[in-house]
């Protein structure tokens, strides 16, 4: 008799819940909007002091990590709840490069000693492959020459505060490699609060700690489910702001969100940010419990990227003529999540990849 697949739970739970709270509270204190965008501004993006309150003082760095080697040995719906209220913030901090991926490569090769830095919030680690990357797609590499690292990889984000580098290398590997032993360029990126970097190797040392295909692909895999909870905080916070502006704002003495046409748009984006919410949910529970998470992250993904960024755009255009200012930081959502829309694969690479799972390819 064939086992059958539990249903997977795609509530909150208690514990989920006041994770919520307790990371929303944090950010209230610490992430006000006119910060954020003060910090884009200057040579100093990343709040690192943000960072130490998140993986320092709340253990945040180490969700994913077993209790055995230093982490909390939480699961991925809680990781998820943690990135929904960072998406919501559009905190510039490296929770998403350095506490999910460099720790799910990490995990993947077994690496005791660089986990337990990482999960205490000691250093920050950085996957040395580009933004962009598909969980699956041909990856970059640099030569092994002597011992030594040879070679240039663009797009890696938050690169500019890590301590550590993870570097796929041509001979299979994937190599530590510290901040400091390589050189870290800048690139102009359309978000500002993950900015990208290009990371120059030249005789770079190199520990080798596993595998790279491996490793890569699981950190990719868990970075494209759980990037889709981070746009499911984007186009919340859109459309909640949104909501709130247009019954603040009069016209002809009414409430602007009093009109018809407004509701209809507000509705279809309410209706787009609940089905969001749900395959949000379902690729996290899908991770957490291992089952069927390449098709659900696949569905999320190519779901995810369109409402995110539909939300910030009418969320702009709803707002009037103070949602085109700098000053207000609905162009700071609208950046992340057209950012969030080509990382870790394209909405039309999801589709392609979900077609190959479920044996659908057009012919």
């Amino acid at each position: 008799m064939t086992a059958q697949r539990t249903q997977p739970d795609l509530l909150y739970s208690e514990e989920e819940e006041a994770l919520r709270a307790a990371v929303r509270d944090l950010l209230t204190d610490h992430c006000a909007p006119a910060d954020v965008i003060a910090r884009t501004e200057s040579h100093a993006p990343h709040d690192l002091a943000l960072w130490k309150l998140l993986a320092d003082g709340m253990g945040l760095a180490g969700l994913l990590v077993p209790e055995a080697q230093g982490g909390q040995g939480a699961s991925h719906r809680e990781a998820a709840v943690v990135l929904e209220e960072l998406g919501r913030a559009v905190a510039p901090v490296p929770y998403l490069t350095s506490a999910v991926v460099a720790t799910e490569a990490l995990l993947a090769c077994g690496d005791e000693e660089l986990l337990e830095r990482l999960a205490s919030g000691r250093a920050i680690g950085a996957l040395a492959v580009a933004l962009h990357t598909a969980p699956g797609a041909a990856v970059r590499t640099v030569r092994l020459e002597n011992g030594t690292l040879h070679g240039e990889l663009t797009g890696i984000a938050d690169a500019a505060v890590a301590d550590v580098l993870l570097v796929p290398a041509d001979d299979g590997g994937l190599y530590a490699v510290a901040a400091d032993a390589v050189t870290i360029t800048p690139q102009v990126g359309l978000d500002l609060t993950r900015p990208p970097a290009t990371v120059r190797l030249q005789a770079a040392a190199g520990r080798r700690i596993g595998a790279a295909e491996p490793a890569v692909r699981r950190a990719l895999q868990a970075a494209a489910g759980l990037l889709v909870s981070e746009q499911l905080g984007v186009a919340d916070w859109a459309l909640t702001e949104t909501v709130r502006y247009l019954k603040e704002r009069k016209q002809f003495n009414r409430q602007v969100g009093g009109f018809q046409a407004l509701k209809h748009r507000l509705a279809q984006l309410w209706l787009e940010t609940v089905n969001l919410r749900a395959a949000a949910r379902a690729a996290a529970d899908a991770l957490a419990s291992g089952e069927d998470a390449e098709i659900s992250v696949a569905v999320a993904q190519a779901y995810a990227a369109p409402v995110a960024v539909h939300a910030t755009e009418e969320a702009l255009q709803l707002h009037g003529g103070i949602g085109m200012t700098w000053e207000h930081p609905i162009h700071l959502y609208l950046k992340r999540a057209k950012a969030d829309s080509i990382a870790y694969g394209t909405a039309g690479a999801h589709r392609e990849a979900l077609a190959e799972l479920i044996d659908l390819q057009a012919p």
